[in-house]
């Protein structure tokens, strides 16, 4: 069997455990050399799927009925040219005035997406790159010095540049939301057309994992804003932050974050794309500014149109892989899967999802 078939087996055995099971639970340029290792840590050889023969009848009713999943692309290759061919491979051209929201590092961590990785696709989706200052203080947490991080990590050298909380903050109502209301973003959110999702995924100490939905979440939400999700609605005040981080249940938290992400979806339709990028994963945030050193190879990037199931789909790479044993704790010992549910339950996105490998 060759080593395309033998990724796509997997994924085939990955992907009916979870339609059983339902959901479990930055940067150089470089390319991922552990593929043959996360194959062989599966023994798919004495495998064997068996399926009952469907009238043609059948076959239609089935069509009528049932939803295809989400797909979400992937390739090993984390590179400039493997960015740009993961995001053309999901066939949405963001248009207008783009906004491409990363995390730009705190000072002190060297994790976050390096300009030299993501330089060719903001270049090619004529963005602007987006962050909102921090609320527990650091080096992002005002204005000025956030702009100096962007200039030391080489952010304007390859795009202009938005703090987008730098004249106030807006209010985008929740609907149906069991914990929060309202989600507060940067004023500038106003300003954007289409948004390209582009994350860093890795571990968190709050969320247990950082990916398409906490950069959503938590990156364009205003001081004010992280406060109230982190709070899961309790408080709305970034000087309450540290009180939120005390005292909010764990679960409430996720779940707010999920409610957050619907808010967003709610504003910008089908004008957005998500890609995360798996290197570099460390169980700390690129918030930290001194984050562990990575235990686990780098895997690849990730892309859909779907932010739950491009967050499942790399939680499931990294339970997948022989090394991930540090991330997998971190994830579980913050129960950070449950948001992938909730999301889900929700509707947000599906859990559920087609893994198309675009490497040869």
């Amino acid at each position: 069997m060759n080593l395309k078939r033998q990724i796509i087996a997997i994924f085939g055995s990955l992907l009916i455990f979870s339609l059983i099971a339902g959901c479990i639970g930055e940067d150089g340029t470089q390319t991922n050399a552990t593929n043959n290792a996360v194959i062989e840590s599966y023994n798919l050889s004495n495998t064997t799927i068996e399926t009952s023969k469907l009238s043609e009848a059948d076959i239609n009713n089935t069509q009528k009925t049932v939803t295809e999943p989400p797909k979400v692309y992937m390739t090993y290759e984390i590179t400039p040219e493997g960015l740009v061919a993961i995001y053309e491979a999901l066939g949405r051209n963001v248009t207008g005035n783009v906004a491409v929201k990363i995390s730009t590092g705190e000072p002190g961590g060297n994790n976050y997406l390096h300009p030299e990785l993501i330089g060719n696709l903001v270049r090619l989706v004529n963005g602007t790159i987006v962050e909102c200052n921090t609320a527990y203080g650091g080096g992002r947490a005002e204005t000025a010095m956030h702009k100096q991080v962007m200039i030391d990590h080489g952010f304007t050298a390859i795009a202009p540049t938005d703090i987008m909380d730098e004249d106030g903050e807006i209010s985008l109502p929740v609907n149906n939301g069991e914990h929060l209301e309202e989600f507060i973003v940067g004023s500038h959110f106003e300003n954007y057309d289409s948004w390209v999702i582009l994350s860093h995924f890795k571990g968190h100490a709050m969320g247990g994992f950082g990916g398409a939905m906490k950069n959503v979440a938590i990156g364009i939400a205003s001081p004010n804003g992280k406060t109230i999700v982190h709070s899961a609605g309790t408080y709305n005040n970034v000087g309450q932050i540290w009180d939120a981080f005390r005292t909010t249940p764990q679960d409430d938290f996720l779940e707010a974050m999920a409610e957050a992400n619907g808010a967003f979806l709610d504003e910008v339709g089908d004008n957005v794309v998500y890609i995360n990028v798996l290197n570099r994963m460390s169980v700390d945030c690129d918030c930290d500014s001194n984050p562990a050193e990575p235990t686990m190879a780098d895997i690849g990037i990730l892309a859909s149109l779907d932010p739950v199931a491009l967050d499942q789909a790399s939680v499931d790479l990294v339970y997948a892989a022989p090394d991930g044993q540090d991330l997998i704790e971190r994830m579980e010992s913050r129960n950070g899967p449950h948001i992938l549910d909730y999301a889900a339950e929700i509707g947000i996105g599906s859990c559920e999802y087609e893994l198309v490998i675009l490497d040869d």
